[in-house]
């Protein structure tokens, strides 16, 4: 798995394939196309957004992303490597982190603090076993957002 930061934010995602090759998934920053998308899904609707002009961007950059910078995306690698119910109560910690920062009950350095403080207290009391069945998961996530509210108050 390979997370690169791409300033012009014009590819959203790509595939890579056993053959070398990559499919980039392309368009222009404006929230409009994946909302379209998710409401026609399957289909696909106009969504009023024009397609990136390439020429005028004239490059496409890429580069390492720095998870100093970017703490919370080592929260979620970490995560996904960790498995279990780890990438379930990370998603968990960071709604309740997200509805407080957009709530203004916390700054924007805070939220991943308080994803991290969640998964940490969780490993430490055993909660975050892999689920085998939705249930299993949902608690997980209940259990995720119990803490990490608590750790708002």
């Amino acid at each position: 798995m390979a997370v690169v930061v791409h300033p012009q934010s014009i590819v959203h995602g790509l595939v890579a394939f056993a053959d070398g090759s990559l499919i980039a998934g392309m368009a222009s920053p404006d929230m409009r196309t994946p909302i379209a998308h998710c409401l026609a899904y399957p289909e696909r609707i106009v969504s009023g957004v024009a397609a990136p002009d390439l020429a005028a961007l004239g490059a496409l950059t890429f580069e390492q992303a720095d998870l100093v910078r970017f703490p919370a995306l080592a929260l979620a690698i970490d995560a996904l490597r960790e498995g279990g119910g780890a990438p379930t109560a990370l998603n968990a910690a960071n709604e309740v982190a997200v509805e407080a920062f957009l709530a203004g009950r916390i700054g924007f350095r805070a939220l991943s603090r308080v994803v991290e403080r969640t998964l940490e207290a969780m490993r430490a009391a055993g909660e975050i076993s892999a689920p085998t069945t939705v249930a299993q998961a949902l608690a997980v996530h209940n259990i995720a957002r119990d803490r990490a509210l608590a750790l708002l108050d």
